[in-house]
């Protein structure tokens, strides 16, 4: 038995006998008597209450029948079914009693008139460009999809030699460049991974490329993770990922209304005039069709990292393989319909718990959206029914179904922008998912929502091992090793990017955000193609919808808890916990960037360039770079030691009221019942409103420099990574772009927010000390 198999059934067996242990003196929490995060006795009995009630009506057959139904026909912006699953839901939330408007934008969505890839030397070869009908899969050959295209890509025509280059990010051209490589005028052609695709061509553009391919190799999602569709999960010979390409880094949305609702009266760039969409043609396409273009190329050999699982030789080029890549696009204008539902709270009606998940789909859609969006349907049906009997939020909640995400998170950024005064008065948080599967609990976001969302992981029942979500999870990390388990009593979230409809309201407007889903145990290659089918998610995503029911039973907690809390339950210390590491990280960055220089200067010095393994062949000499100059982190540090004492001190002023009440509530004195702030009426509100103000003071009106609309001084999706976060933004790029002068402002900015952000905690502090 190979050496990682027997370590792969080691750790499964491991793990498994840990969420075991774990159960004997665990459980579900949610089962115990106990005082929740921003509830006190009494209102933490009501609530647990409401959540076993909510536990005994979520139906997963309910997730089933609607993701069939949903996924008939395709559902991309535009499309008439689209249109149709907008009413539908429409009129679901209706039937469960809430307030239900539709919120329109017109937003340019170009559709590809012509799609042409061709090999003129030294081959004739002309790619597909589809994806095969498999009478497995009973919508693959359904009419009306969208063909396999980049949304957003330039028109053109063009014809020029091949070059590989691997992922397309940045460092690969520095690779390229030592190599002696230059894609100048050249066709490049990049396997998906290693960061967004809309990155890729960005990358190949400043380079100097004219147009770029994007495939999929099958040594990421293809046969050799797993057997290929229709036998197993993963994609198949001629899968395709559609997707859109603008550079979304700068902002999100309808490329021709930054920064405003794209209304149907919205002052409009031109697609010209738009600096997201993309300079140069781009389109995906199959690894069957990638295999001739690639099998074509000569020059070096690519270094191994680069080699995916194809059965070649991996060559770089350029050519002798010569390309002719043409598109053309109807540059058209489609409208989005957001579902927009609200169910009023009885006591804070201008305080919102905002709930969403997108309705659109690339192509059939089941595991993305459709397995999301019914999670969130079927948590709303339950939210409804406690209301219809009594059990009522005391905040008001919303919910978005949202349209055009898969463009570029136009829907949810759309509504937004169009609402952002009144949403930075009234949203207390935003919890967003979007595809789901079944396996592990995933957790992103807000880290000041950290405690919390941990205390709903720890009450609800993972359905396959019986232990708690949160158990299972933290016995995954514990031995697996990939991702470590803290020392601490919660588990660490993951800080968000972009890729999903969180991202206008946590990076854009500073609203406290979650994004949650299930996975881990789901995987396969259908992920933007037709193949991403109801048939193959209820073979391969959820089979019998369980962890879609856990997932309802998860958000539902999470959005009543937020909706019904005395108090906004927000924790402070995991939040500068977090903010410390990432210091740390920027430093350290700081270190290894001088070290790398100084690495460089002595090689250009030494006029070492010969390599060793291949004495003939010589890569191109780097240039000396400029020293790394000293770089005074103080005004973070004495910040961030600020803003600790602050959160401890929040902490330790909440623990004590609490305890106070509780005394109080105890001795008959008079004082109260205990368990919530309500003779305390106008307090409550100035401390509500005051935590509510933290997630907002962590942004700044400026934005990040060269891309104002993320304001987010902490988290940010990279400018060079699209989703991937980059945490404390501001520093860690200008240092990476070695924009010296840039990261001292930035510094100086950072702990200008760190310091108004303790100011506001203090002030929730006085105000829990004054209750």
């Amino acid at each position: 038995m190979p050496t990682q198999l027997r370590r792969m059934i080691s750790n499964r067996i491991a793990m498994v006998a840990l969420a075991a242990f774990a159960a004997l003196f665990t459980g579900p929490l949610g089962a115990q008597e106990r005082t929740l995060l921003g509830f006190g006795p009494e209102s933490s009995a009501a609530q647990l209450a409401a959540e076993a009630r909510l536990d005994e009506s979520v139906r997963a057959s309910n997730l089933e029948e609607w993701m069939e139904r949903m996924t008939r026909e395709p559902f991309y912006v535009g499309a008439p079914y689209n249109y149709e699953n907008a009413m539908f839901v429409a009129e679901q939330f209706r039937s469960w009693g809430y307030e239900v408007e539709i919120a329109e934008y017109e937003v340019l969505f170009p559709k590809p008139l012509v799609r042409h890839v061709e090999m003129l030397e030294p081959e004739s070869f002309i790619a597909s460009l589809e994806e095969p009908e498999i009478p497995e899969d009973g919508s693959s050959g359904v009419g009306g999809r969208l063909p396999t295209y980049n949304a957003y890509s330039a028109d053109g025509d063009v014809t020029a030699e091949l070059v590989y280059v691997n992922q397309g990010i940045p460092r690969d051209y520095e690779e390229l460049e030592r190599m002696g490589i230059d894609v100048a005028g050249k066709i490049v052609i990049a396997r998906y991974g290693g960061s967004w695709r809309g990155i890729k061509p960005k990358v190949a553009h400043e380079h100097g490329a004219i147009a770029t391919i994007l495939y999929s190799d099958p040594r990421d999602d293809g046969f050799f993770q797993g057997d290929a569709y229709p036998k197993g999960a993963y994609r198949a010979e001629f899968g395709v990922q559609r997707g859109a390409v603008q550079d979304m880094p700068l902002y999100p949305g309808d490329p021709l209304t930054p920064g405003v609702g794209a209304t149907a009266d919205a002052e409009r760039m031109t697609p010209e005039e738009s600096p997201t969409v993309m300079k140069i043609p781009v389109l995906p396409i199959s690894w069957g069709d990638a295999l001739p273009l690639l099998r074509a190329l000569e020059g070096p050999v690519a270094p191994a990292s680069w080699r995916g699982a194809l059965p070649l030789t991996y060559h770089v080029g350029p050519g002798p393989a010569t390309v002719r890549v043409h598109l053309e696009f109807d540059w058209g204008m489609e409208t989005a319909y957001n579902v927009i539902a609200k169910l009023p709270g009885s006591e804070f009606p201008d305080e919102w718990v905002i709930r969403g998940n997108h309705r659109d789909g690339w192509a059939m859609g089941a595991a993305d959206p459709i397995s999301g969006h019914v999670t969130m349907m079927e948590e709303a049906r339950v939210i409804g029914e406690l209301a219809q009997a009594g059990m009522g939020p005391r905040r008001t909640i919303v919910y978005g179904s949202w349209d055009a995400e898969e463009p570029g998170l136009l829907g949810s950024t759309e509504w937004v922008e169009h609402h952002a005064d009144e949403l930075r008065q009234k949203a207390v948080a935003y919890i967003n998912t979007d595809g789901s599967g079944r396996g592990f609990l995933s957790m992103g976001g807000s880290h000041t929502l950290q405690s919390f969302i941990n205390d709903v992981a720890r009450s609800v029942t993972d359905p396959q091992t019986g232990v708690s979500v949160w158990e299972r999870l933290h016995a995954s990390r514990a031995v697996g090793g990939s991702r470590r388990a803290d020392d601490g009593s919660d588990i660490t979230i993951s800080p968000l990017g972009s890729g999903s409809d969180y991202t206008p309201f946590l990076q854009h407007l500073g609203i406290a955000s979650l994004n949650l889903g299930f996975g881990g145990e789901s995987g396969g290659g259908s992920y933007h193609s037709q193949f991403d089918s109801f048939d193959h998610y209820t073979r391969f995503g959820d089979p019998g919808f369980q962890y879609g029911a856990a997932l309802a039973k998860t958000t539902a907690r999470a959005t009543l808890r937020l909706a019904n809390a005395d108090v906004i339950p927000l924790r402070f210390s995991p939040f500068v916990n977090n903010v410390k590491s990432y210091r740390d990280e920027v430093i350290a960055l700081l270190d290894e960037t001088r070290e790398q220089t100084e690495r460089r200067n002595a090689l250009v010095a030494s006029s070492a360039y010969t390599l060793a393994a291949d004495p003939t062949k010589t890569y191109v000499p780097p240039e000396a770079q400029d020293e790394v100059p000293f770089l005074n982190f103080a005004p973070v540090q004495n910040a961030i030691t600020r803003l600790e004492a602050s959160a401890a001190a929040y902490d330790a002023s909440y623990d004590a009221m609490w305890a106070a009440h509780a005394a109080a509530a105890a001795g008959g004195d008079g004082g109260g019942s205990g368990d919530d702030m309500t003779e305390h009426g106008d307090v409550q509100q100035r401390l509500n409103a005051a935590l509510i103000q933290t997630e907002r003071l962590m942004t700044h009106e400026d934005g990040l420099p060269r891309r104002g609309w993320f304001r987010h001084q902490i988290y940010a999706p990279g400018f060079y990574t699209g989703y991937g976060v980059k945490t404390l933004p501001g520093i860690r790029e200008a240092i990476e772009q070695r924009g010296w002068d840039e990261a001292s402002e930035q510094v100086e900015r950072l702990a200008g927010t760190l310091t108004r952000l303790a100011d506001k905690i203090d002030e929730a502090a006085a105000l829990l000390r004054g209750s």
